[in-house]
C-alpha cells in the first residue's frame, strides 16, 4: 500500500498503540504477518466508517424525502398534516376519513401525495329540488346550499330546494351559506340572518318561526345587489287547505193545468205559489298565502227542493144569460084591482121569502148592483164572494161549487133566488131594505 511508515498509527487487538521504531527490532520481523496483517486490515475499517457515513447520511436524505406536509380538507373541516403516505388513499386511512360512493375526494384517491398537496373531501347528500314546479332527487357534493344552488342553476332552469319536512320541523342535509348571510321571507316579511352557516332548523327557530305539516319551504338564490348581500333565501309559503261550502238558489218551475168546471172567461188563477229552492255546493279549497291555488268539489246537493207554481185555467163555457122576463100587459080597473090584490099578496109572499122569483128581474139586478156593483167575479178578501156576497157555507149549502165568484151570473142569480125562497130578503138586510123589499 502506498506511504511512509510515519504517516499512521494502529491500534491492535490488545488496545495498544504500535509506533514505527519498534518495527526494528529482530522480535518485529518475526511477527511481520501478524504486523503486515494489521496493515491490511486499516484501510479497511477505514471504508467501512466511511461507508456507514454515507448510509446515514442517505437515510437522513431518503426520510426528509418521504415525510411530506398537505392540506386535508373534510366539509370545510382544513387541517395542515405532516405525512408518510404516498397516496391520498393512503393519508384518508391513516387519518380514518371513509369515502362512501356518493362521496367525492379531489384529486382522486389514487393521486400521489407531494409536498404541498391539497387534498378536499365532500360528503354526498340527497337533495329534493324543485326545478320548475317539478320535484325530483338529486345527490349533490357541494359544500352548503348556496354552492349546491350555483351548480343546479347553471342548468338555466328555475331551481329550489325543497326542505325535509318531520312534523312541524323543516331541514336540509348542508349548512345554508357557509360565508353569508341569508335572507328569510315569511307571513309578507323579509329578515336577514347573519350567520347562513347554521341549519335551517336553527334558524326558523332563532326567529320563532312555525310551520306546520302543510306549509312549503324552499331555499333559493337570489341575485346580492351589493357585496355581502345575502346570496340565499329561505321562502315559506303559508298552505291552508279547508272545506269550503257554497249556497246557489234553485229557480222553481211553473205547470198550467187545465180544470173543465171552471169557467174560462174567469181567466187564470194561481192555486200554488212557486218557491225557489236550494243548493249546497262543497269544495275542498287549496290557498298558498292566501291565494286559491286547487279546489277540488266535493259534493253537490239540493238541500231544499223548489216548490213548483200551479197555474189554473178553466176550460168551462159559460152559458147564455137567461133572457128578461116581457112586461105584463095592462087590465081593466077591475083586474088592475084583483092583481092590485094579488101584488100585494105575492109582495106579501116575497117579503116572507115563501116564493121563488116571485120579485121582478129587475130586482134581483138592483140588488147585486147594490151588494157587489154588479161584479158576478168580486172577491174582497173578507169572506163574501160574487154578485151577492155569498159566504161559502151558505152557497156550498145551496149547492153551489167553487167559490161564487167563480160561477156565472146566472148561477150565482138563481142560488140567490132559492136563497131568497127559503130564507126570505132578510139575508141582505142592508140593500133589501135600501130597495124597499123589507
Amino acid at each position: 500500500m502506498a506511504g511512509s511508515h510515519d504517516d499512521w498509527t494502529c491500534v491492535n487487538s490488545s488496545n495498544e498503540t504500535l509506533h514505527p521504531s519498534a518495527e526494528s527490532t529482530p522480535e518485529a520481523s518475526d511477527s511481520g504477518t501478524t504486523t503486515a496483517t494489521r496493515r491490511r486490515r486499516l484501510p479497511l475499517i477505514a471504508g467501512l466508517a466511511a461507508g456507514a457515513l454515507v448510509l446515514a447520511g442517505g437515510a437522513a436524505t431518503a426520510y426528509e424525502t418521504a415525510r411530506k406536509s398537505v392540506t386535508l380538507d373534510v366539509d370545510g373541516q382544513t387541517q395542515t398534516l405532516q405525512t408518510f403516505s404516498g397516496s391520498v388513499a393512503g393519508l384518508l386511512d391513516a387519518q380514518g376519513v371513509e369515502v362512501g360512493e356518493r362521496d367525492s375526494v379531489t384529486p382522486g384517491t389514487d393521486a400521489a401525495l407531494r409536498d404541498g398537496s391539497q387534498v378536499v373531501v365532500r360528503s354526498g347528500h340527497q337533495l329534493t329540488v324543485d326545478v320548475d314546479g317539478q320535484q325530483d332527487d338529486v345527490w349533490v357534493t357541494a359544500l352548503d346550499a348556496e354552492e349546491a344552488l350555483r351548480g343546479l342553476d347553471a342548468r338555466g332552469s328555475d331551481v329550489s330546494l325543497v326542505a325535509s319536512r318531520s312534523g312541524d320541523r323543516a331541514s336540509l342535509p348542508l349548512q345554508l351559506d357557509a360565508n353569508q348571510p341569508v335572507a328569510v321571507v315569511a307571513d309578507g316579511t323579509t329578515t336577514v340572518v347573519d350567520d347562513g352557516s347554521v341549519g335551517l332548523d336553527a334558524i326558523l327557530q332563532g326567529l320563532g318561526l312555525t310551520v306546520d305539516k302543510d306549509d312549503h319551504v324552499f331555499v333559493e338564490s337570489q341575485a346580492a345587489k351589493t357585496e355581502g348581500d345575502p346570496a340565499v333565501r329561505i321562502v315559506i309559503e303559508r298552505v291552508d287547505t279547508k272545506k269550503v261550502t257554497k249556497k246557489v238558489a234553485v229557480d222553481h218551475k211553473s205547470r198550467t193545468e187545465q180544470d173543465a168546471d171552471r169557467y174560462a172567461d174567469l181567466g187564470s188563477k194561481v192555486t200554488q205559489e212557486g218557491k225557489d229552492g236550494e243548493r249546497t255546493l262543497t269544495y275542498r279549497v287549496t290557498t298558498v298565502d292566501g291565494d286559491v291555488v286547487a279546489k277540488k268539489k266535493l259534493s253537490d246537493k239540493v238541500t231544499t227542493k223548489p216548490v213548483t207554481e200551479i197555474v189554473v185555467e178553466g176550460t168551462k163555457a159559460r152559458p147564455e144569460p137567461e133572457p128578461e122576463p116581457e112586461p105584463e100587459p095592462a087590465t081593466t080597473s077591475s083586474s088592475s084591482s084583483s092583481s092590485g090584490s094579488s101584488s100585494s099578496g105575492s109582495s106579501s109572499g116575497s117579503s116572507s121569502g115563501t116564493s121563488l122569483g116571485s120579485a121582478p128581474a129587475g130586482v134581483w139586478a138592483d140588488l147585486a148592483q147594490c151588494e157587489s156593483g154588479g161584479n158576478p167575479a168580486t172577491n174582497t178578501g173578507n169572506g163574501y164572494y160574487g154578485l151577492y156576497q155569498f159566504s161559502l157555507q151558505t152557497w156550498q149549502a145551496l149547492g153551489g161549487s167553487g167559490l161564487p165568484s167563480e160561477n156565472s151570473a146566472a148561477e150565482q142569480t138563481r142560488i140567490a133566488k132559492k136563497l131568497q125562497a127559503q130564507s126570505g130578503w132578510g139575508q141582505w138586510p142592508g140593500c133589501a131594505a135600501k130597495l124597499g123589499l123589507l
